[in-house]
């Protein structure tokens, strides 16, 4: 349709609907809406469809929301446009004359409230209410929409025939929908159309809305300053110039560009001095150290020949210029034609920090976190909660004003507005102070809303009364690197100004206040000064600035990384100052467990805290750290949580790491959990991300429903899960050639050497490895006996470890230096058990597909290669089944679009450990195991006869197939001989049986199979605490528990009570009634009928509390909580 859009065409539209203000909206705005897509050269709405499927772009779209707690409600969109916008209209009753009056443009303004920027408004107090009672209905729409439909960027509000407000939120949360483009220009009046650039931004709302998102062009602008900054410092580098001179130097001249492209300097005068100094580089230092004195001081510039504001604040303290070659210049006078405006400080400080540090020079612009992610935390941390706080505000200032009472009214919203003004925001980790400054220019935004209303209220006067507001001195942080604190401290300033100028707000001098928020160094640990011998004397917690809200992103080091990465000293410290933190966390979870502490202590002022972890936070032991605070005395609990999310954007350099984020308030309510599920544009700087929302318990998994972090080890499962060998020296390692090239006529024989199986190998190509083992030899046994494995060993592995322990001499290091001719981690313990064994199941540690299968015993496994020591095919088939495959899902923290293109990690500990093995009959036993066999003789019989053929490849295909992909062909070729169908078959087969024999249905969803695993496991543990085991492999496991022999009658997971006492120091039974009662309760979880001798034999005290037991159980009978059957006590079944 052609763009009609011309001065005549909007003269028309505007007198045509101004002329039919006040008119009846429901008959008018169909009208208006199709005017104005005809004027604008856009496609009407479409014909609305009755099942509303393919309602994507119709007038009154139906929409079902929740009303109340088990009601429904119904609504219908004015207009509604799918990934674009929401529209609801209004006709306010008020003609136009009366309606339109030009506030004074003389009037005193507030910092950051530009009133003559504001346009007319309404004189009537009724029409802004009416405009925001419709853009809160808006956004109760945008909520009901289908959950496929994601979160429109745009609400747009129409007052047909006068104005239309604008709001966006391209963070695809729906949580934060504030002005555009800004307080100046968000409401569009009909007389504004004849602005051309008015018309375009309507357009691309109606056509490509995220094209108008600012972090997309900002980030653009934003990398190519960053990198000419880098091309820069890297020649002052290679000319000797010290690093944190350099810096500094460049911090001041991209500030001064952004001056004088804001109106702080005049506009262009620094890149003019740039450009007069590329034809003479001399002028260029005295120059630019003669403006950045005037800068500090004020007054008038001799440089720039007029009067300048004072800047101060500490960057230009020190005027010093390195004088610089005309290439230099050259590179500075390109980044000041960059329109400084459309800087965008979320990733500016990011990228600045890549350009000036040498080491991080070469991912400049490839590993960096968008935007929309660090607004996705600071949302639910910071602005959440006090957007709740200004709605109920905004609801009792419309109660107020119905009840006559105006000045209660402002009175409220200037206290809010105070209290906004007051409250700090703290990131213990703040690096270059991307999450800051994103707090800060969103509690900007709730600051406009707030002053809005205030006008709405009571005009100037109400305004004058504010003196406060948000401020750069709100936002606190901690740094340990001092050139990232000082970035940090600027990238505040530069987004603070940026609003101000953005919005018409005042700037005071000095343009830059000294104000010592960004505090240098480390926000987990203190110390003294180092001893002589390296240690950190006298280690303890340092103390954080107080504050309403802490968010932030931690360093991403792994648990058993720490003592590697920071050192034994430092990590020997950590862990004295932070008893109640396991070892093995992440180190991240230092600044989850101190803020959760914060959180609990008397009259804190601490609110809400949010993190970014790594995503290991689902696994043991960091969750253990969650768990711990959840189950407190005084606990918190997770009102947000993210278990897998993307993080840094994703080039064909760098792949996108994978984080968790997670936030937590005091007290045990409920919150919401988000599973990612799909993801599109990573490698683009506004990636989209569906999530599917889940409200209830947040457990410690960061999931919501069963609770798997309440599953424990059971016994049964005990000494037969480990990981393989780890080397700790790939000298140990070699091929068959390689071997004959390492042994001399002087060796041995037999060689001790072993085949050995990489975990890559597990799943892909099979190659040939062998590995010298040494584990059971002395030092000079294998010198004597293989002198040239000996020599081979001595030039390729001791040298490695003899320098790793220099680096990080940590008692780990030492012992492999001590027996450096030896693996690092033989595994005595998978040895012990593998012996007798002819074959053993194995899986990759960590992998797209769960595929486990037997490897014959001779083989050694690698250490990314989990063992199960069992050669039943009983097993391989449970472990095979779909049953295994959703408790290790939800075991690992990885769900939703992560099951498929994310690799998962299968771990002994809270996958293996805890997972209750079915009670099966000696048939159900064999038509299992007869199933196993047959898949696993299937695969080793496609491998070994097409080696180009892999079990990736093979589960690949079936995955393909299982999703209805079409398939190549070349794909075709390979399902054929790779017989992925029987391979498919034989899995489907198992499903049924493994199901069969724990008596499930077979198609349960996967929140179902897991919720039973959780309540079979806590059976389970609780027949264990009274001596009753389910061993998988019961010789092996009662003689290495030292108990008493296995009788002779004894089969393989039969029920054998065994004198647990030896191994397992049992619970004492409490004294006090509560948890007496509480105990009892517990040991009845476990699903069976149960008598008071049975339930007194899981205690310490035994027989002699039976009398208790017994009286507890009969008061739980008379209360009604339990029911009697046969001879025992059951819970009472919930209806």
């Amino acid at each position: 349709m052609p763009d009609i859009s011309d001065d005549i065409a909007i003269a028309r539209f505007v007198d045509r609907w101004r002329r039919n203000e006040g008119g009846a909206e429901r008959a008018n705005y169909v009208l208006f809406l199709m005017e104005l897509c005809d004027l604008l050269g856009l496609d009407r709405p479409n014909p609305a469809d009755a099942t509303h499927d393919r309602n994507d772009y119709v007038f009154e779209r139906a929409v079902t929301f929740r009303d109340g707690v088990d009601r429904t409600g119904h609504g219908r969109i004015d207009l509604y446009k799918r990934g674009c916008f929401v529209l609801e209209a209004k006709q306010s009753r008020e003609p136009g004359g009366a309606k339109e009056v030009a506030l004074g443009a003389t009037q005193a303004t507030l910092p950051g409230f530009d009133m003559a920027a504001r346009g007319r408004r309404s004189a009537h107090r009724g029409w802004d209410v009416l405009m925001r009672n419709a853009r809160e209905q808006a956004e109760q729409y945008a909520r009901a929409l289908p959950e496929s439909h994601g979160w429109p960027p745009f609400i747009l509000v129409v007052d047909v025939g006068h104005a239309i407000e604008v709001f966006a939120d391209f963070s695809g949360q729906g949580k934060n929908y504030r002005q555009f483009p800004d307080r100046g220009g968000y409401r569009i009046f009909l007389d504004d159309l004849h602005q051309p650039q008015v018309r375009d931004r309507l357009r691309d709302i109606w056509r490509d809305p995220h094209a108008l998102d600012p972090a997309k062009r900002a980030a653009a602008v934003t990398r190519d300053i960053a990198k000419r900054l880098a091309s820069v410092n890297k020649l002052l580098e290679d000319r000797g110039h010290r690093p944190e001179p350099v810096a500094h130097f460049l911090m001041r001249c991209l500030f001064t560009m952004f001056a004088e492209d804001t109106g702080l300097l005049a506009a262009g005068c620094f890149t003019r001095l740039l450009d007069e100094a590329r034809a003479a580089p001399d002028r260029f230092a005295p120059l630019l150290e003669g403006l950045w004195m005037e800068m500090n001081r004020g007054g008038f510039s001799h440089v720039l020949h007029c009067p300048i504001r004072r800047f101060n604040g500490g960057l230009f303290a020190a005027a010093h210029v390195i004088p610089l070659h005309r290439e230099e210049i050259g590179e500075l006078y390109e980044a000041a034609r960059h329109v400084w405006t459309e800087v965008e400080p979320a990733i500016f400080g990011t990228l600045l920090e890549q350009a000036l540090d040498p080491g991080e020079r070469r991912r400049l612009g490839a590993h960096y976190t968008p935007r929309a992610y660090v607004e996705r935390l600071v949302v639910a941390t910071v602005i959440a909660p006090l957007q709740r706080e200004w709605e109920a505000v905004v609801l009792g200032t419309v109660e107020r004003e119905r009840t006559a009472d105006p000045a209660a009214a402002i009175r409220a919203v200037h206290d809010f507005h105070e209290k906004l003004a007051g409250t700090v925001v703290l990131d213990p980790a703040c690096g270059t102070g991307n999450f800051l400054y994103v707090a800060l220019e969103l509690m900007k935004r709730l600051e406009g809303d707030v002053l809005e209303v205030l006008a709405d209220l009571g005009g100037q006067e109400a305004l004058a009364l504010e003196t406060a507001s948000v401020h750069p001195r709100n936002f606190c942080g901690i740094e340990v690197n001092p050139r990232a604190a000082a970035i940090a401290e600027l990238v505040l300033w530069l987004g603070y100004l940026q609003w101000q100028m953005r919005n018409g707000g005042a700037i005071a001098d000095p343009v830059l206040e000294t104000l010592h928020t960004i505090h240098v160094g480390d926000a987990v640990l203190a110390h003294d000064p180092p001893a002589a011998d390296g240690s950190l004397p006298r280690p303890r917690r340092p103390d954080w600035p107080a504050a309403d809200y802490i968010v932030g992103n931690p360093p991403f080091i792994g648990g058993k990384d720490i003592r590697g990465r920071l050192g034994e000293a430092y990590a020997t410290a950590l862990w004295k100052a932070h008893p109640k933190v396991n070892k093995s966390a992440d180190y991240v979870m230092y600044w989850w467990d101190r803020a959760a502490e914060r959180l609990t202590e008397p009259d804190t002022r601490l609110k809400r805290f949010g993190f970014v972890t790594t995503n290991s936070i689902t696994q043991e032991f960091s969750r253990r750290v969650i768990a711990r605070r959840m189950a407190a005395a005084k606990p918190v609990s997770l009102v947000m949580a993210i278990p897998d999310h993307p993080w840094t954007k994703a080039t064909r350099d760098a792949a996108a790491v994978r984080i968790a984020m997670s936030v937590a308030e005091a007290g045990t309510g409920e919150g919401v959990a988000l599973e990612v599920r799909s993801e599109r544009g990573l490698d683009t700087d506004a990636p989209e991300i569906v999530f599917a929302t889940r409200e209830g318990r947040v457990n410690a998994d960061l999931g919501v429903g069963v609770d798997v972090t309440a599953a424990e080890p059971l016994r049964a499962n005990a000494w037969l899960c480990s990981p393989g060998i780890k080397l700790h020296g790939a000298g140990f390692v070699l091929t068959e050639t390689a071997l004959a090239a390492a042994t001399t006529h002087a060796d041995t024989l037999p060689l001790p050497v072993s085949n050995y199986l990489k975990g890559k190998a597990l799943t892909g190509i099979r190659q040939r490895n062998y590995a010298i083992d040494l584990t059971d030899h002395e030092e000079a046994e294998a010198r004597r006996r293989w002198p040239g494995l000996y020599q081979h060993l001595l030039r390729s592995v001791k040298a490695a470890r003899v320098a790793q322990a220099a680096r990080a001499p940590t008692k780990d290091a030492l012992d492999y230096v001590a027996r450096w001719w030896q693996f690092g981690k033989p595994r005595p313990e998978l040895r012990a058990a593998l012996t007798g064994l002819a074959r053993y199941i194995g899986t990759v540690e960590t992998a797209k597909h769960r595929v486990f299968c037997f490897i014959d015993a001779g083989i050694l496994p690698d250490n990314m290669i989990t063992c199960i020591a069992s050669d039943r095919p009983f097993h391989l088939g449970i472990l095979s089944s779909r049953i295994s495959l959703e408790w290790t899902y939800a075991n690992s923290g990885l769900i939703g679009v992560a099951r498929f293109e994310q690799g998962h990690r299968y771990t002994k500990s809270n996958i293996f450990d805890p997972f209750p093995f079915p009670d099966a009959s000696e048939s159900g036993r064999q038509a299992i195991g007869m199933l196993a066999e047959e898949l696993d003789e299937t695969r080793e019989t496609v491998l070994s006869e097409h080696p180009d053929l892999t079990l990736t490849v093979l589960y690949n295909l079936r995955a393909a197939i299982g999703r209805g992909e079409a398939l190549t062909p070349a794909e075709e070729d390979q399902r054929r001989r790779g017989r992925v169908d029987i391979i498919a078959e034989l899995h489907d087969r198992i499903d049924a049986a493994v199901a069969d024999t724990y008596g499930w249905p077979v198609d349960l969803p996967a929140e179902e199979i897991v919720a039973r695993l959780v309540a079979l496991n806590a059976e389970r543990r609780a027949e264990e605490r009274r001596g009753t085991v389910r061993w998988l492999r019961p010789a092996y496991q009662i003689a290495r528990a030292g108990l008493t022999a296995l009788p002779a009658a004894a089969a393989e997971g039969q029920q054998i009570e065994a004198a647990l006492q030896a191994i397992v120091r049992k619970p004492r039974f409490p004294r006090d009634a509560v948890g007496q009662t509480a105990a009892v309760f517990a040991e009845l979880r476990a699903g069976k009928p149960l008598d008071a001798e049975t339930i007194a034999r899981g205690f310490a005290q035994g027989r002699k509390i039976e009398r208790r037991v017994a009286a507890t159980l009969e008061a739980l009978a008379r209360l009604g909580h339990v029911t009697r059957e046969g001879g025992g006590y059951r819970l009472r079944r919930a209806a």
